[in-house]
């Protein structure tokens, strides 16, 4: 192995470093029973991406709405408590945000049915952490829907 293929390792990360040593991975969702395609397979990180964009975008214009004397700061503040309560009624209930709904994505169990309220709600305070939502499994999944064992699919 020369310099330039260590280099071009290194660029392309580990999962392309070890698929070019042989290693097999699958597809993302092959591990959990999901098609590689179309409807049921994992939602891919554009969909979420823009789904939650939407969902934030609907509750700052909420809470700009309802708070319109109060800086910024609370109008932020606000939002996020508009988001959790937005994710635990819609994900708890018909299983998608309007921002999922607009991207034709729904949470769901492992298993493939509904979530409990307790998985809901780990997801959502989760969700609104941030962080577990950034760092992702080799299927695709967000921490915070690994710790809550929900995946995002494609409806």
């Amino acid at each position: 192995m020369d310099n330039r293929d260590a280099i071009g390792s290194w660029l392309s990360g580990p999962r392309s470093a070890a698929e070019d040593m042989g290693v097999d991975f699958g597809y993302r969702g092959e591990r959990l029973g999901l098609p590689q395609e179309g409807s049921g397979s994992v939602a891919r990180f554009g969909r979420r991406l823009g789904a939650i964009l939407v969902d934030w975008a609907l509750c700052v214009i909420i809470v700009y709405g309802l708070i319109t004397h109060s800086g910024a700061h609370a109008v932020e503040n606000w939002a996020l408590v508009v988001f959790f309560v937005l994710s635990v009624l819609t994900v708890g209930t018909v299983g998608s945000t309007p921002g999922k709904r607009l991207f034709r994505l729904r949470v769901v169990s492992e298993g493939g049915g509904h979530l409990g309220i307790v998985r809901v709600l780990i997801r959502s305070v989760l969700l609104c952490l941030a962080i577990p939502a950034l760092i992702w499994d080799r299927d695709g999944r967000g921490l915070h829907d690994r710790l809550a064992r929900a995946v995002q699919i494609r409806i």
